[in-house]
């Protein structure tokens, strides 16, 4: 089965994550209940605990006889492969032009290609919060379009998980708003700081995790690494993306500053398994959904997935559908990008013998969300589903927050006078549209549960012509619908 699952891939689609399964690459090892970890002793010395019975065995090349030994141990329920995940729009440039032009400026002024932010920077709660309205807020199509202002429902309350590449948490339309770990806040007995003391104060596991954990550096710091523009468009990387996230779903409202979120006041966990050159894998996403969920996220906004597993396949992703059963176990709702197609051009996740995942998995707390521009049109590149993908959302041409001087914007890429331009597009960028959405409908129905909430998500759709018979709702969210305003 090993040899089967080194030559399978899961190729890319969503502005989101491609997976792939390498000769060498670790394995996820499922234990059956109670079965000791000593079993792994012969394949592995360093065997190491992801979640549950589930264990990461370091690459390395096993024999057949080996492999055939671990698949038909008695405490053995799964193997599969580590799926390595990195950012699949990398907004690189395809014009041998222009790429030439890059190499040559590159070559006179290397500077230019360095990364844009290579530190993460100290913790920051201090943006303003004084009422106001939000002066870019004209440039948000999408937020006037789904029926959200400034006098919302509160969802203060409310924690989502911005599952990512991490995000700017010293943001000045972030920092008010992101959820803090009180139990790694304050002072201890002794009256000194619990920020950055090297303690795990709450016994959590994590240390000093104040504002979320980041999976793909290991450390307190989920900070939204990315590459420099120059660099961006010649080796790809990543330009934000969890932190134009971030803002989508909850950049603080009323506060004279930048935009709004759908949830102007909800608390944003920053939780990064995606470093600044866009990579991941199956174990980080596993670790970020179970701490998200572990430490009191209600929602998690997941705008990655991947051009999908083939049910003819041996061996699937098992170790990322545990987790999100996991979360339904737990009450919390998992908000997931319906793809970007293949080479840019949507396709039906319903007949397509490689749906896009997460978002087309047969999990109740699973909501998968399309992508829509300013007409109501679905994106070219976005996925659709009348079966698998449930509403549509804001997703093209969005303007929200990200990392660095800039602080704003709706271009991911925009250089040398416009030659080279792309808009933030994506069912990444409907995601948390969504989630913010969910947020407020939540603190303001407390008791709902999470099949309660998906259904208020979708019964309150907007039905529109163009999305008739091509998601379970037949329209786009509207939040005004969905409080019933």
């Amino acid at each position: 089965m090993i040899k089967l699952l080194r030559s399978s891939i899961l190729a890319a689609a969503v502005l989101g994550i491609t997976g792939t399964a390498a000769a060498n690459s670790d394995l996820l090892v499922k234990l059956k209940p109670n079965a000791s970890e000593r079993v792994l002793a012969p394949f592995s010395a360093k065997a190491e605990r992801i979640a549950d019975e589930w264990y990461k065995l370091p690459a390395r090349d096993l024999t057949d006889i080996e492999i055939a030994a671990l698949e038909a141990s008695p405490a053995v329920a799964y193997v599969q492969p580590n799926y390595k995940l990195s950012l699949m729009h990398d907004f690189r440039a395809k014009d041998p032009a222009v790429i030439k032009q890059l190499e040559a400026m590159k070559a006179k002024q290397p500077g230019l290609f360095r990364a844009s932010s290579g530190d993460n920077p100290p913790y920051s709660t201090v943006g303003a919060q004084s009422n106001g309205s939000d002066p870019m807020y004209a440039q948000q199509w999408g937020m006037k379009d789904i029926g959200v202002s400034g006098t919302m429902h509160s969802a203060k309350n409310i924690v989502v998980a911005v599952i990512d590449t991490g995000v700017d948490y010293t943001h000045e339309d972030l920092a008010p708003n992101m959820w803090i770990n009180q139990g790694e806040n304050g002072k201890d007995a002794q009256g000194r700081s619990k920020r950055d003391n090297g303690v795990d104060d709450d016994g959590n596991g994590y240390v000093d995790d104040v504002v979320g954990w980041d999976f793909a550096a290991n450390d307190s710091k989920p900070y939204d690494l990315t590459v420099g523009k120059w660099s961006l468009v010649l080796t790809g990387g990543n330009p934000g993306h969890g932190t134009h996230c971030a803002g989508n779903v909850g950049a603080r409202a009323n506060n004279k500053l930048g935009i709004m979120g759908v949830a102007g006041d909800v608390q944003i966990m920053a939780i990064r398994f995606l470093n600044e050159r866009g990579m991941g894998d199956t174990a980080g996403a596993v670790r970020a959904i179970r701490y998200a969920v572990d430490n009191g996220a209600k929602i998690l906004s997941n705008s990655w997935g991947s051009e999908g597993e083939n049910p003819a396949d041996q061996t699937n992703n098992e170790a990322l559908k545990d987790a999100i059963r996991y979360a339904n176990s737990k009450g919390v709702l998992f908000i997931a990008a319906a793809g970007n197609g293949h080479m840019g051009k949507g396709y039906d996740n319903d007949i397509d013998e490689r749906p896009a995942y997460p978002a087309s998995y047969d999990i109740e707390n699973i909501v998968s969300v399309a992508a829509i521009d300013n007409l109501d049109k679905l994106g070219k590149f976005s996925n659709w589903g009348k079966k698998r993908v449930h509403i549509a959302a804001p997703g093209v041409n969005v303007f929200s927050t990200v990392p660095g001087k800039e602080k704003y914007t709706n271009k991911a890429v925009h250089l040398l006078f416009g030659i080279i331009s792309a808009t933030w597009d994506g069912t990444s960028m409907a995601t948390p549209h969504v989630a913010g959405a969910a947020a407020l409908y939540w603190a303001k129905n407390p008791n709902k549960s999470v099949a309660e909430v998906k259904a208020a998500l979708l019964s309150s759709a907007k039905k529109t012509e163009t999305l008739n018979g091509k998601v379970v709702s037949d329209g786009k969210l509207h939040v005004g619908s969905l409080l019933g305003q």
